[in-house]
């Protein structure tokens, strides 16, 4: 015996709307072929250390342990040697920032986990460097995307309204963090 299914509860909106969704997601980079395969992946290069990370750091509804405690790492202050753990939430930030920008293109990384000691150091040196900075919270950090404008990587990420940006024209980078949601231009 065969069972049909009954889809007499699904009016043309709603079937209209389920469609739209599968085809929009079709065309995500990372969903396609995958059929909503829950992953999420970064690929970092710290400018200061020189070293490199692709990583998937979500996986099937969870953040996994390794890849976070590895981003950390390579997020590190470079100066002190100090790391942090980063923000699932900023991950996630540069993440979905450049899924809207379509690129796999490493992400590069200027500064990311600050320790006080390094953060007191920079901010007696430039009025630029907020005393209390999230950065120390492993909170912010300070990105470019090459052969991508810090204009267009900063349009993207306020477009996600999930924390402060920054955008520093002149040294191109953006900074991005999870506080409260606001933009500046430095």
């Amino acid at each position: 015996m065969t069972q049909k299914s009954d889809f007499r509860h699904i009016n043309r909106r709603k079937a209209l709307s389920l469609c739209t969704t599968a085809a929009a997601l079709a065309v995500v980079p990372g969903f396609a072929h995958a059929g909503l395969a829950d992953r999420r992946a970064l690929t970092l290069h710290n400018l200061h250390t020189g070293e490199k990370l692709s990583t998937v750091y979500w996986a099937d509804g969870a953040y996994l342990p390794a890849p976070l405690s590895a981003i950390a790492t390579l997020c590190r202050d470079f100066r002190t040697g100090d790391d942090h753990p980063i923000d699932r939430r900023l991950l996630d930030f540069v993440y979905s920032a450049l899924q809207l920008l379509e690129t796999s293109k490493p992400v590069e990384l200027i500064s990311g986990y600050r320790s006080p000691k390094t953060n007191a150091q920079l901010a007696s040196r430039s009025s630029g460097v907020a005393r209390r900075s999230l950065h120390m919270q492993g909170k912010a950090l300070d990105i470019r995307v090459p052969g991508i404008s810090s204009a267009r990587v900063s349009r993207a990420a306020l477009a996600q309204k999930s924390g402060g940006v920054g955008l520093y024209s002149a040294s191109n980078f953006v900074h991005i963090d999870t506080g409260r949601v606001r933009r500046w231009v430095g």
